[in-house]
Order: structure tokens, then C-alpha cells, then sequence
């Protein structure tokens, strides 16, 4: 099943930040860094909109410490954009608001 993907206010703006970057970073064609990240970020949002949510590879898991913006007391999920690395990405996620979508609550780092 692929899933329609939605964005709250707060997580489209964090998305296009990352993707400037990496444009920029082509730019000035230094494929570092930034577009490394940016191509991470991207295939974890792929992954969660074309293969099942919970795919081993996401390490997808409940977030507890996050409220739910579409359904207060539902769940919140974390996917890993990145794995093994300081200030690894992750994004955070939930079902809805209707059957077949996803919506993107946050992209960050990790602590």
C-alpha cells in the first residue's frame, strides 16, 4: 500500500530547509554533507509512503514524550533517517488524518 504523505506546519518547513541545503551544496558542487543528509531524510519518507510504515529498516518505534497534532492521545512514531551517527535524523510521524495518509509531525536530530 503506499501512503499519501501530509506535513504539519512545523515539518514541511524542516524538510525544505534540508533540501535547500542540499541543493545548494550541488550548487557549489559539493555533494557533502547536507545532501547526504537530505538524501537520507528523503529515502526514510520514501520508505515509510511506499513500503509498509514499519519496515525493519526505519527501526520505527512509539514515541511517548510527543502528543499526537491530529488526534490527541493517539501515537506518534519515530522512523531513523540515520542510524550510527552523531546527531543521527530521525522523523516523527503519525496515521491520519484520513485512511492511506501519513503526516510528517517533525524531522530532527537526536540528542
Amino acid at each position: 500500500m503506499n501512503f499519501k504523505i501530509q506535513w504539519t506546519p512545523e515539518a514541511e518547513p524542516q524538510f525544505n530547509a534540508l533540501q535547500a541545503s542540499a541543493e545548494k551544496a550541488v550548487r557549489l558542487g559539493r555533494k557533502t554533507k547536507p545532501f547526504s543528509l537530505f538524501k537520507q531524510v528523503e529515502g526514510c519518507i520514501n520508505k515509510l509512503r511506499t513500503q509498509w510504515p514499519r519496515h525493519q529498516g526505519l527501526h520505527t518505534h512509539e514515541v511517548t514524550s510527543l502528543n499526537n497534532p491530529l488526534r490527541p492521545g493517539e501515537t506518534i512514531f519515530e522512523a531513523y533517517a540515520q542510524n550510527h551517527t552523531p546527531g543521527a535524523y530521525r522523523v516523527f510521524w503519525c496515521y491520519g488524518p484520513e485512511k492511506g495518509q501519513i503526516t510528517i509531525v517533525a524531522i530532527t536530530s537526536h540528542p
